[in-house]
Formats: structure tokens, sequence, C-alpha cells
């Protein structure tokens, strides 16, 4: 603010300089003694007509040199007015160029971020520039998304564990109610009466019940997931462009370009599915990232491939399940969640997601209809 401060402060010092020093220059006026010793010395050469004649011609050009010195002044301040606005706005340019770079655009930053972070999306920080306005603002503002990540890791943790304490108590359950059924099975072909095996059949059927119960109680815990609502729109295809970016938060992606088109795309759920993909190859790649994109038929197709060890065949169907992890995971954390999610979003939007290994690394095909088709 300061340097903008500074600007405005030189531009007006500098016009306020060029006026005052126009405005000194004042016109020249008739010399009076010049037109007395001139008239005196007409007087004395000649008659007193002589004398009117050569005054008069006196006065003449003193007027003509005064009015010349007056259009001179004019021309310099016409000439000056007109670089003073040339340098008023050229000023005015760097100076909204400067606030744009040092208070909007960091204010717009600010803004997309908090949209993500409502979003959900708390595991890209904020690219923070000290030096503008926003600086110590933006640093509050990630140690926040950073505590909010944390406290939603945790979270996660928990439900994680409820899971498993969940399937625990289900496995627990299911095999007593296994074997009171199969007791109730021998007991039943032992027994000749009717109304014992009235007894032992309506048995079953409540243990029938309690299995169901269990198996419902266990998928319960699941059901939160869709509830994530897909609302698919006219998108055009340049905005993919920026996703990308800001999902590779480590610019790692190499140089890619997208085809301009009209897609059907919810583009907040679209920016989960390209974080969960790049985010994945962070972690079990560790490599460049190689983007391409290309139209068939009806759809927009977007590969991101790394340049990693991949994962075996027999897995390859498998990972995008729910809660899936493939056995290359080792110690890093994951809940088998994120390609499970992008697929279910991609589906919901009439596209697709399919996995593939490549040559060297593993690559993820996103598929994108495209509108009007």
């Amino acid at each position: 603010m300061s340097r903008a401060l500074l600007i405005i402060i030189i531009i007006s010092i500098t016009g306020l300089i060029a006026v005052s020093l126009i405005f000194r220059a004042d016109t020249k006026t008739p010399d009076a003694v010049a037109i007395h010793y001139a008239m005196h010395m007409s007087m004395e050469r000649g008659t007193a007509r002589e004398a009117a004649i050569m005054q008069t011609e006196f006065l003449m050009q003193a007027f003509e040199e005064m009015d010349t010195a007056r259009r001179n002044r004019d021309n310099n301040l016409r000439i000056f007015m007109y670089l003073f606005i040339l340098v008023f706005v050229v000023g005015g340019v760097l100076l909204y160029i400067y606030l744009y770079k040092r208070i909007i655009k960091p204010f717009q930053r600010l803004q997309y971020f908090a949209g993500r972070v409502a979003a959900g999306n708390l595991d890209i920080p904020l690219e923070m520039d000290r030096h503008n306005l926003f600086g110590a603002f933006s640093e509050s503002f990630d140690l926040m998304r950073d505590e909010l990540r944390l406290a939603k890791e945790n979270e996660n943790k928990a439900n994680k564990s409820k899971k498993e304490l969940v399937a625990s108590l289900v496995h627990d359950i299911t095999t007593p109610v296994a074997s009171v059924r199969s007791a109730i099975d021998i007991l039943r072909l032992k027994t000749g009466d009717a109304a014992e095996i009235n007894i032992l059949d309506s048995a079953n059927k409540k243990l029938e019940q309690i299995d169901t119960l269990v198996t419902n109680m266990f998928h319960a815990t699941l059901e939160e997931l869709q509830e994530l609502k897909v609302m698919p729109s006219e998108q055009q295809s340049t905005g993919l462009y920026e996703l990308i970016q800001q999902a590779d938060y480590e610019k790692r992606a190499r140089p890619f370009s997208i085809p301009d088109c009209i897609i059907q795309a919810d583009p907040l759920r679209l920016q989960q599915v390209f974080d969960n993909i790049i985010k994945n190859s962070y972690k079990y790649a560790s490599t460049d990232i190689s983007i391409n994109s290309f139209i068939e038929e009806e759809h927009l197709f977007i590969e991101i491939r790394d340049f990693g060890l991949g994962v075996s065949e027999k897995e390859l169907p498998l990972i995008t399940g729910k809660f899936y992890r493939g056995a290359n995971t080792g110690k890093i954390d994951g809940y088998g969640l994120g390609l499970y999610l992008s697929k279910y979003f991609m589906e919901q939007m009439s596209g697709g997601l399919y996995p593939e290994n490549y040559d060297e690394g593993f690559m993820v095909v996103i598929m994108l209809r495209l509108a009007g088709v």
C-alpha cells in the first residue's frame, strides 16, 4: 500500500511543480520607459505626426511580441497537460496492477480457498505470499486448515475404529448363530414330533432375522457414502485446467492441454476426483505426472499417469472397491475410499473412471460426457 501511495504523491508533486513553472513564466508587457524614450526621440527628429506613427509602430511591435509570448505559453501548457494526462493514466494503470497483485488477487485466492475448505478439501495448502497485505491472514487461514485436517483425520480414524468394532461384533455374533442353526438342523432331523419341528422352524426363522439385522447393522455404517450428492451441469472444458492445477499443488504435472468443448460435470465433485487421483500419485509413486486428453465419440478422456510401480494385475479390478487398499500401500496411511468415491462421482456424472497399468507406471482414465450429445 505504501508503494501505491508513493506513486500518487510523485504524480501530484510533478504536476504542481510543472504548473507553477509555467505560470511563473509570465508574458511580456509594453515597456513605458522605452515608449516615452521613443516618442521623445521622434519629436526631436520630426513632426508630431511622425512621432505618433513611430509610437504606434513601436506599440504594435510590443503587442505582437506579447501575443507571441502568450501563444508560446499556451502551447507549452497544452503540451504539459497532454504529458501529465499520459503520466497520470500510466500511473493509474500501474497502480491498478499493483492493487490487483497485492490486494484483489490474494483476496480472490483466499475466497477460493475458503470454498475448498467449506467443501471439505483440507489436503491442499494455501499458497502464501508474505509481502501482500493478507500475508499474516493467509498464514492464519492455513493454520486453521491444518487444524481442521488433523481433526478430520482423527474423526476418520475414529470412524475406522467404529467400523472395525462393528465388523468384529458381526463376526462374533454370526459364529454362535451359525452354531445354533446347525444344532437346530440336527434336532429337526432327529425328532419326529410335528410340534417340536414347528418350534425348531420358528427358532430357525428368528436366527435368520438376527443374521439379517446384524448384516444391516454392518452396512448401516457405510450408508453415509451414498448421501454425497452430485449435481452435473454444462461446463467449459477450459475450467478443467485450473482444477488439475489446484490439485497438483506440488507442481509435478508436465505441461498439458485440454481440448475446447462443453462437458457434463459437477466442478466440486470433479475437483475431488482430481484431488484423489493426484494425491494417490504423490503418496504411492512420488514421480512426475503425465496428463493427456482427447475427444473420442461422445466423451472427453483425460489420462493421468505416474511412473511408479503400479499395482498387480489381479488387484487392478479391486482398487476401486470400498475400503480396498493394494498390497503395495505398506505403512502409508489411507482408508481405501479415494478411488471408490472418484468412480462413484464420475458415474453420477454419466462418465466413468478406469485404472490401468502402464509399461512404466500407473494410469487412471477419466471419461467425461460431452454436453448435448
